[in-house]
């Protein structure tokens, strides 16, 4: 997908930086993100995003995912991160945006993250293991990626082992604009549950955004997919995605204090 969206982010990606919460999302999603609530959609039957928040860069990018994909499951949240006292508040500085870029580059650091699993009533591993590759074929191992500004457009490839769909290989494709930092996880190879053929190949999107929102940053999570067309399977797939949503969420979180950390280290006088 790479190389769709760059006309969009100069035509549509200028004045979005310095919004606030009710510029992005609705005031009752506002709200209930103030209240330390996290909102959460999950639909089965001809779905359509329901939390999407008002940005032209990302309305773009899932608007060309489902007409790509026609998911038959679309899970998403919202989740509040504010921002460390020593944070630019208006709109984040470039350091702290390469930051953040760099933290969700980070591939490595998501091995043995962890969720509750409804099911099984325990905490259980999602990743067991994750890493960046050189390519989709030869497989080999690369150190996580570190910019030193984030580009407007970076694809790279992982191989990462989740406990519920098995050893896959995924194609991350990023994008930056104006207060913006959106990436898609699409599979290369076809998970499955078991034995069970779950997600065919290139049947996922996941699609993260970070949005900077003030004294906030906002973060959107959903995950499309087309399931495989066996009884049950879209409430299972949407069930899996769902129950992990919150390591995801934790992971974010941690990987952006140590951004935050860092850039406060470099510029504090010594």
């Amino acid at each position: 997908m790479c190389g769709l969206f760059l006309l969009s982010f100069f035509a549509l990606g200028s004045g979005v930086s310095g919004l606030e919460l009710r510029d992005l999302i609705s005031l009752e999603n506002t709200n209930a993100l103030l209240a330390g609530e996290k909102p959460f959609s999950a639909q089965f039957k001809n779905p359509r995003p329901q939390l999407a928040p008002r940005h032209n860069v990302l309305a773009e990018i899932m608007e060309a995912v489902r007409g790509d994909l026609d998911p038959s499951v679309i899970v998403e949240t919202l989740y509040l991160y504010k921002k460390p006292d020593s944070a630019e508040k208006t709109v984040w500085s470039a350091e702290e945006e390469t930051g953040i870029f760099n933290s969700v580059l980070a591939m490595s650091t998501l091995a043995g993250i962890q969720y509750f699993s409804a099911s099984r009533g325990v905490m259980r591993t999602f990743y067991e293991t994750s890493s960046v590759i050189d390519s989709p074929s030869a497989k080999r191992p690369l150190p996580d990626p570190v910019f030193s500004g984030p580009p407007g457009e970076l694809t790279i490839y992982a191989r990462q082992k989740d406990l519920t769909f098995g050893d896959n290989i995924y194609q991350y494709d990023y994008y930056t604009a104006p207060g913006a930092i959106i990436f898609i996880q699409q599979n290369l190879t076809s998970l499955t549950a078991g034995i069970i053929p779950a997600v065919g190949k290139n049947k996922l999107r996941s699609i993260v955004a970070v949005l900077d929102a003030g004294e906030y940053l906002l973060f959107y999570a959903a995950s499309m997919a087309k399931a495989a067309s066996l009884p049950g399977m879209n409430e299972r797939v949407g069930n899996a995605f769902a129950s992990r949503v919150e390591a995801i969420l934790h992971w974010f979180s941690a990987q952006t204090d140590e951004a935050y950390k860092k850039v406060s280290m470099r510029l504090s006088p010594r």
